[in-house]
């Protein structure tokens, strides 16, 4: 590891401790900094600080630059659905019943394995179990992922993301028969403290708003469009049970009785962004899955 030090200096004082440093070196993303930062790499006077604190003059600011670690992710060959790529970003559509990335219980078949298998340069901001991983989708959430090549790359995704100029749309499912045509969801989000494996509506969780209009009306459903403006776990799901209307299918916050659907009908189908080195707007449109055509077919014929 490589240690250094830097001390606050007056046109540094008030700005945020991921900015300051990051502008030390051109080789330092801000992203990787708030990494290093998150993982206690970096000390002021001595203690651990949140990424956007603020400094102060003469702040005495120790940084120890990790040695690179050697991913210890098995490639397979997954023949994954690659939707674009270039030396920069790859999108891909991911399957129903795939996790993103390895995680105790889910260490092989997963989309991280596949891009290993399918090309050996990935971003190393998210570390070794999570290489160029911009944002996920739910294992039973099939549709378009964005994947960072490199640092660059995943520096700009997630300032997109961040800034929320990315357009990320879902098509779903929902129980219900939802009566306006079009509404917004604005509710905070956060950990349930009776399930902390489950996410819902509280006063001071984090900002979460979802736009959404019907598609189509059914007898007892709504097939629907959602936008993302944020991106939080679950968001969709959650804000969808929120407001009366939860998913088809989907196992922890939607009814027992529902559609023949093996998890959520949710599919990522619409996402754009901004290339991070030509500056173009990329958009993408991945059709349904087979599963939700099916259903979408069976509710027609029973209205």
């Amino acid at each position: 590891m490589e240690t250094m030090e830097h001390i606050i200096l007056e046109e540094q004082k008030g700005d945020r401790i991921d900015k300051v440093l990051s502008g030390l070196d051109e080789e330092w993303s801000r992203t990787q900094v708030q990494q290093w930062i998150k993982d206690g790499h970096i000390l002021v006077n001595g203690q651990t600080v949140k990424t956007n604190y603020k400094c102060s003059l003469n702040d005495k600011i120790a940084i120890t630059i990790p040695d690179p670690e050697e991913l210890d992710v098995i490639p397979e060959e997954l023949n994954l659905e690659i939707y674009y790529e270039d030396k920069d970003v790859l999108v891909v559509n991911k399957p129903r019943g795939m996790v993103v990335h390895p995680a105790p219980g889910h260490l092989t078949g997963t989309l991280v394995n596949g891009l290993m298998a399918h090309c050996k340069d990935l971003s190393g901001i998210n570390g070794v179990l999570r290489p160029g991983i911009v944002h996920r989708i739910d294992k039973d959430t099939t549709g378009l992922l964005m994947v960072a090549k490199n640092d660059m790359a995943h520096e700009s995704l997630v300032n997109q993301l961040v800034e929320k100029t990315v357009t990320r749309k879902y098509m779903a499912i929902v129980h219900g028969v939802i009566p306006h045509d079009f509404g917004t969801i604005d509710a905070p989000l956060g950990r349930d403290t009776k399930d902390r494996q489950s996410m819902t509506v509280v006063d001071h969780g984090k900002h979460a708003v979802t736009h959404f209009h019907v598609i189509e009306r059914f007898k007892d459903f709504t097939f629907v469009e959602c936008q993302l403006e944020t991106g939080r776990t679950h968001q969709i799901r959650v804000h969808m049970k929120y407001i009366g209307y939860p998913l088809a299918g989907d196992p922890k916050y939607g009814p027992k009785k529902t559609l023949d659907i093996d998890g959520q009908a949710l599919h990522a189908g619409v996402l754009g962004f901004i290339h991070p080195r030509t500056g173009e707007y990329l958009e993408f449109e991945a059709p349904l899955p087979d599963d939700i055509e099916r259903l979408l077919a069976q509710l027609r014929k029973s209205n």
